[in-house]
């Protein structure tokens, strides 16, 4: 592309783009429509080679529409801080509003995310029924929908019909939604930081991302702090990981399990849970592990557990000494 060709918008746009670092790029790209992709895709790949002076008069173009725009003050501490976040993570991005504009503090509403519905129901199910609708709608379908749930019946009409009456939010009413959660929930929970976290968090992490995350993640924490890694394994093995054991491995945990722990840690699934077990035993065993489920009595939930768990000291136990393959993802954390 030569100095005398008249450079569209387009082309401007493309060759800002190539300015850019990759992440950069991606990031406004995603902003675009598809037409407008499919416009600076199409000039990117034609441009060619690019000499400084269309460089130069690609940048002078924005820097003449930036002449004749203006940038609201309207909603700036807001923008900073969702641009922290995505940057450096909601909790460095938090410390560092609070550094920058003092007076800003988290959301009371970000917190109320967290709280179980009828916590939640609890907290707000005094407040005016607007005030509740507001609530409501800044929480994701289903939380709101189980809030509503566990508000009193009388209440619930009334909240309902403010939100299909709900057309803006404004942001006063967000601020006066986060003055009444901030107060409730210093006045319930006092103003110690909530509760979060812990190894079972951490096995939930791993777990979910399956792969080699458990490989990679594991060793180091046990070369780190070994308890710690201890806590956080015994989280990852849970009993529902057993249902996915193949038929040997099953077979080779079912021949060291105690009969008892098997019966009673049954007795507490539902018939389709129950058949990955009885699929690696013969059909006459199943048959009778199926007949002393049925002849026992009721059992309590914490008898259940306790043989489950049971079961799981074996299954960690076999998979340690290499018989079967036990974890997240596709096999052994270490």
């Amino acid at each position: 592309m030569t100095a005398s060709e008249p450079i569209t918008a387009s082309e401007s746009a493309a060759v800002f783009l190539m300015l850019l670092g990759e992440d950069e790029a991606a990031a406004l790209l995603a902003r675009l429509g598809p037409d407008e992709l499919q416009r600076v895709g199409t000039a990117m790949v034609r441009l060619g080679e690019v000499e400084p002076a269309r460089i130069a008069q690609a940048i002078s173009g924005f820097v003449a529409e930036a002449d004749n725009a203006a940038l609201p003050a309207q909603g700036r501490e807001q923008q900073l801080d969702a641009l922290l976040r995505r940057a450096v993570g909601p909790v460095k991005g938090d410390s560092l509003m609070q550094r920058i504009v003092p007076e800003a503090k988290p959301r009371a509403v970000e917190i109320a995310r967290w709280l179980a519905p009828e916590v939640l129901a609890g907290l707000i199910g005094a407040e005016h029924p607007q005030v509740i609708a507001v609530l409501l709608l800044m929480l994701d379908s289903e939380a709101a929908a189980q809030v509503l749930a566990a508000l009193p019946d009388p209440v619930q009409p009334a909240v309902v019909e403010r939100v299909a009456r709900l057309e803006k939010v404004t942001g006063e009413a967000v601020t006066l939604l986060d003055t009444i959660l901030s107060a409730q929930i210093e006045d319930r929970f006092g103003a110690a930081a909530l509760a979060m976290g812990g190894a079972r968090e951490a096995a939930n992490l791993i777990n979910l991302a399956g792969g080699q995350v458990g490989r990679t993640v594991m060793p180091e924490i046990e070369r780190r702090d070994s308890p710690l890694a201890k806590a956080i394994e015994a989280e990852m093995l849970t009993f529902e990981m057993l249902f996915m054991l193949d038929a040997q491995s099953m077979g080779r945990l079912l021949r060291d399990v105690d009969n008892v722990h098997l019966v009673t840690a049954l007795k507490g699934l539902e018939e389709a849970d129950r058949a990955p077990f009885f699929a690696a035993m013969s059909s006459r065993a199943a048959d009778g592990v199926r007949d002393e489920i049925d002849m026992l009595s009721k059992v309590k939930r914490q008898d259940v557990l306790a043989a489950q768990k049971a079961m799981i000291e074996v299954a960690r136990r076999l998979r340690d000494e290499g018989e079967i393959a036990l974890g997240a993802g596709d096999g052994e954390f270490v």
